[in-house]
């Protein structure tokens, strides 16, 4: 009994060590890891439209492999390139208003703080010139929209190393079954090897390629709404809405709040703040709380608890990056943990109401047993399958 029990706290100091050189490893190593991880991200995204794309009635059997993969691999580097350009384009023109927005931010906080001194008594102090040395005199918009530029160049040239990684990605998934086969000498054994990296990889696919559609559905109509009502960088404000919203909770705060601020130094009327916000915030409900579940289901199935763990923990170890990436990194990490019954029970766990999908290998597998062919094609991401087109 006592060795039982001196085992199990060994087991857990070492499980805890390795979980701390994990999270160091990670810190240290961001530099490098951020790009790995974005690449093998991105390649499930233009696998999975890849093979949207050969479901096309009629013309999508027709096409060729390569020709599926180079049309979505184009279609991400125009999605990023029209990001970067948009950011460039409106350099020039958010440098010229920059003064007026910050004249107008001052003036709304100095009428704010002289309502309040008439209903409190406040005469005299602060005055204007206080409030705008003491609280607003150091601070430069045209100063920080200069450190954005400058980022700008180190964002272009990140992106190519991720599209680097990501064309090697894609590059070795041709060689995947071969070297699948090559890992035990009983064939049985790595064609479940292949059936279960397929089917873990083909919902990978189609939660992040769903989740891009919607981000950019929801977009695409805060756009609408900005544009209508005549915002400044209304198609820099949608890509970044659709950028956010891979966070749940915090992107949809901010997709919502920072077309709001710039609607209060631009407009200063209180009537098309308020519209604007209602509209952004319906745009908002309508994806996540009717277009979301019917697209994607229960493939984020994932506890809002969770959720914000992974978000805090991801952000604190990477910033914004990890902010980003810390929920399409937690839905693979659950994917993966359901396939398999020694760890499907923390998938129950990090799910949100404990259904998950169910293991779809094993109904393949169950299938063919019963003389039913197993259905490849589409469920196959990673093996080389599309080169028997």
């Amino acid at each position: 009994m006592i060795s039982q029990r001196h085992d199990r706290f060994r087991n857990f100091v070492f499980g805890l060590a390795l979980a701390l050189m994990i999270g160091w490893i990670l810190y240290i190593g961001q530099n490098i890891i951020i790009p790995v991880i974005a690449s093998i991200i991105l390649a499930y995204i233009v696998t999975a439209l890849a093979q949207y794309m050969r479901r096309i009635p009629a013309i999508g059997p027709l096409i060729p492999s390569p020709v599926r993969f180079a049309i979505s691999i184009l279609v991400i580097i125009g999605i990023v390139g029209a990001f970067v350009w948009l950011i460039i384009s409106n350099i020039n023109q958010l440098l010229a208003l920059a003064p007026a927005y910050q004249e107008r931010l001052l003036g709304i906080i100095q009428g704010v703080w002289r309502g309040f001194g008439e209903e409190f008594g406040f005469e005299t102090e602060p005055t204007w010139e206080t409030l705008r040395r003491d609280i607003l005199g150091g601070v430069s918009l045209q100063s920080l929209i200069g450190s954005t530029v400058t980022s700008v160049g180190v964002l272009v040239g990140t992106m190519v190393i991720i599209f680097v990684y990501t064309g090697f990605a894609l590059a070795e998934r041709q060689a995947f079954e071969r070297k699948s086969k090559r890992l035990t000498d009983n064939p049985d054994d790595a064609r479940r090897v292949i059936e279960i990296v397929s089917v873990i990889n083909t919902r990978i696919g189609d939660y992040l390629a769903t989740k891009t559609l919607i981000n950019l559905i929801l977009g695409l109509m805060c756009y609408v709404v900005m544009a209508f009502m005549a915002l400044d960088f209304a198609a820099f404000w949608g890509v970044l809405i659709a950028l956010m919203n891979y966070v749940p909770y915090v992107g949809s705060f901010l997709g919502v709040m920072f077309p709001v601020a710039i609607a209060i130094v631009q407009f200063g009327d209180w009537g098309t703040i308020l519209g604007l916000f209602l509209a952004l915030t319906a745009c908002q409900v309508f994806v996540g709380s009717i277009l979301e579940p019917s697209l994607m289901g229960r493939s984020l199935n994932l506890s809002p608890f969770v959720i914000l763990v992974s978000l805090a923990s991801w952000a604190s170890l990477w910033g914004i990056a990890g902010a980003l990436l810390s929920v399409p990194i937690m839905a693979i990490m659950v994917i993966i943990l359901s396939e398999f019954d020694g760890t499907r029970p923390v998938a129950v766990l990090l799910s949100r109401n404990g259904r998950i999908p169910p293991k779809r290998h094993i109904r393949d597998l169950k299938d063919e047993v019963k003389g039913q062919p197993i259905k490849g094609g589409d469920n196959f991401i990673l093996p080389d399958r599309d080169a028997a087109e």
